[in-house]
């Protein structure tokens, strides 16, 4: 069997979109209509769908539940082509999210991590998804850590997707941050990213941060010091930012670990992918594919 180029390591599960009406919702009554959209998504859902969607090789080690939704997840990913040998069972169900979304696609989520610290994992066949890859691509449910020694051993590099920090001290991240040769973080709980980058660059002078910023665009911190790139343009409007922080990571690790680019073409094409996720309204299918990369990369 050929091995995957990159094996993503975290939660997939089924996302909830609910789409508020313009005018708001009318707190003083029962009842309210919305649209409610069910979609495969959470972070290891959108990264394993996103490499898919550009063609890579692609494994996914994460877990399920034994129900309807944890069926729908394995049927999609299945269907994209991901290597699902490490997909383990989860006994509480399958993760799940409710996102409130408003109209400009700004959303509030509501996630049900499901996922104990203590769930099993098979660790001789995730080694063998791992093996023969270059990358891996680990967001943080707390199993997952234990993962992380594994993918060094084998010599992946080693991407890890913070979320949405608060704290650079955080101790529940820091196995994830020291682990890591290159990491991402949302700058959604701050204005300016400065300083979280320069506390994750510090005593670690080789590796990368990309922190996305929104609609602010995104910075990106290397020893050569901290820059800023402005949004990309897009011809379509934004209607749904879920999974956009995934398809900037994919988009930024396809270009430069897989493809060798530099880091300001892979960081635009990361954005690129971001953009056109936000275009994406309860789904995540029609994600961007290699060949539309390229274009609007050009």
């Amino acid at each position: 069997m050929i091995p995957p180029e990159v094996v993503v390591v975290g939660c997939a599960g089924l996302d909830t979109n609910v789409y508020l009406p313009p005018e708001g919702i009318d707190w003083t009554v029962e009842g309210n209509f919305t649209e409610n959209l069910d979609c495969v998504g959470q972070a290891g859902g959108y990264a394993s769908l996103g490499y898919a969607a550009l063609g890579r090789r692609v494994g996914f080690i994460g877990h399920v539940g034994e129900d309807a939704a944890g069926g729908a997840v394995r049927e999609r990913l299945a269907d994209a082509g991901v290597d699902l040998r490490g997909l383990g069972v989860d006994p509480t169900g399958t993760a799940r999210s409710v996102n409130l979304m408003y109209p400009d696609g700004r959303r509030k989520n509501f996630y049900d991590g499901k996922g104990r610290a203590g769930l099993d994992l098979d660790l001789p066949r995730c080694r063998e998804v791992m093996s023969g890859a270059r990358l891996a691509h680990v967001n943080i449910p707390d199993w997952a850590r234990r993962l992380l020694p594994v993918a060094k051993e084998l010599g992946l590099t080693v991407a890890c997707d913070l979320q949405d920090v608060v704290d650079p001290a955080d101790p529940y991240r820091r196995d994830f941050i020291e682990q890591a040769d290159i990491l991402f973080f949302s700058a959604a709980n701050h204005g300016d990213p400065s300083t979280l980058i320069q506390a994750f660059l510090a005593g670690h002078p080789d590796r990368i941060v990309v922190s996305g910023m929104g609609a602010q665009g995104c910075a990106l911190g290397t020893r050569g010091g901290i820059a800023f790139f402005p949004p990309v343009a897009g011809e379509r409007p934004v209607v749904d930012t879920n999974g956009a922080g995934d398809a900037l990571a994919v988009g930024f690790l396809a270009s430069y670990v897989m493809e060798g680019q530099s880091l300001e073409a892979s960081i635009r094409r990361g954005q690129i992918a971001a953009r056109h996720a936000c275009t994406l309204r309860g789904t995540s299918s029609g994600l961007i594919t290699a060949r539309e990369l390229d274009a609007r990369s050009r």
